[in-house]
């Protein structure tokens, strides 16, 4: 067993120091921290509380486990370090990058000076 413990379901309001003062009852905590969306900073609702001793841990997860905190029943387990061997979901694709679909400015295909009704780009105006 670890001294490490898996807080999940948390509600987004929460804050590490929240987290802190709902686990400190069970022993000695030397961190607690909630996992952040990188570009928001908004919680994505889990963290981890890491206590002095293995004893405070096993009391934490079975008093923890299950327990409602605004309405939401949190998950608290033992922390389990990341495999990297797991195989993950693919990244979604949002579309960027070049080329594709009816791109382009204004009016549809090529934008400005596509040709249509305007001189060709080859051609020089002549007044």
């Amino acid at each position: 067993m670890s001294n490490k413990v898996y807080v999940g379901n948390l509600p987004f309001s929460v804050t590490d120091e929240d987290v802190r003062a709902m686990f400190s009852e069970f022993g000695e905590i030397t961190e607690a921290v909630l996992i952040k969306d990188k570009f928001s900073g908004r919680s994505k609702g889990f963290g981890f509380v890491t206590f002095a001793d293995e004893e405070s841990a096993n009391k934490a997860i079975a008093a923890m486990n299950g327990k409602e905190v605004q309405g939401r029943e949190l998950k608290v387990t033992e922390a389990k370090p990341m495999d990297p061997d797991r195989p993950r979901p693919p990244r979604r694709d949002f579309g960027g990058g070049r080329g594709g679909g009816n791109g382009g400015g204004r009016g549809g295909f090529g934008g400005r000076d596509s040709g249509r009704g305007r001189f060709d780009r080859n051609e020089r105006r002549s007044y």
